[in-house]
């Protein structure tokens, strides 16, 4: 399991290009056949993948997390970004089509992924944080979640926000996760941007055209620098960031965030004219 070790606001503007890619970049998830993990020091979050093909594919623990089993002391929330497939905790299964979304809590000892399609597999996108208590595992089908629109085209953003682990909704510890869609013409997310150092944010951008990126804005507001990502690309945003992107087509990209609270609202905004 990969380790990641975040600057801070301090070093940051020093960096050069291919230091903030190595960084806050994460850029070898969603192998076929392979579950891939790394581990951010940043709120002790692991990020992940499983794209199962032929053979299911099992959920282990790694000696990094001095656990016995991966769910041990953490918390999963898992979002299919593929074709249909099915995630087994404890011999009970959760059939996933894509975008439903699947909370698994602490103690869930067996986690299987398989796909229903070797040519259309499943992509699970995983996303851990430690977990202090227990809540059941439950899953959140796309159809279920009431979607929030927002923005315009006048601005280029118009968007709806899709939330599934969140106070309101799939209970967890510390855990918030959710996606939006960009509809068709629009580009930018997350604007105007905000930061909140309560908690860390980690972005997973996907139906991102093979052609196409998107310019993920990141940084202290008077200091910011952009990450080009292509598809399937996650990006990790330390409290102290904005996040936020625009791309050369439209998108979707997941949100996730654990720390101190799971108000969703919770947000230090930041005006558009007061950016650098």
């Amino acid at each position: 399991m990969k380790l990641y070790q975040m600057a801070d606001a301090v070093r940051y503007p020093r960096m050069t290009t291919s230091e903030i890619r190595e960084t806050f970049l994460v850029d070898d998830l969603f192998r076929p056949g392979t579950i891939d993990l790394v581990y951010v020091d940043l709120d002790r979050t692991v990020i992940g993948s499983a794209v199962p093909t032929i053979t299911p594919l099992t959920l282990e623990t790694q000696s990094e997390l001095r656990a016995e089993y991966f769910c041990e002391r953490r918390e999963l929330g898992v979002l299919n970004v593929g074709g249909k497939g099915s995630v087994t905790i404890d011999g009970k299964a959760f059939a996933m089509e894509k975008l439903d979304c699947l909370y698994i809590g602490r103690g869930s000892k067996d986690v299987v992924f398989a796909s229903e399609s070797e040519t259309e597999p499943a992509a699970f996108y995983l996303l851990s944080y430690p977990a202090h208590a227990v809540y059941p595992t439950a899953m959140k089908k796309f159809a279920e979640m009431p979607p929030l629109h927002l923005g315009s085209v006048e601005t280029c953003n118009k968007r709806t926000i899709y939330k599934a682990i969140y106070a309101d909704g799939l209970k967890s510890c510390q855990l918030v996760m959710g996606f939006t869609m960009l509809e068709a013409g629009s580009n930018w997310n997350t604007m105007p941007p905000h930061t909140h150092m309560r908690r860390s944010e980690v972005y997973l951008y996907f139906d991102v055209d093979p052609a196409h990126r998107v310019m993920h804005l990141m940084g202290p507001p008077q200091e910011t620098r952009h990450i080009v990502m292509a598809d399937k690309q996650v990006v990790v945003s330390p409290g102290w960031s904005v996040h936020a992107g625009v791309g050369t087509k439209a998108y979707g990209f997941c949100w996730g965030m654990g720390g101190e609270n799971q108000a969703y609202d919770d947000m230090d905004g930041v005006a558009i004219a007061d950016l650098k």
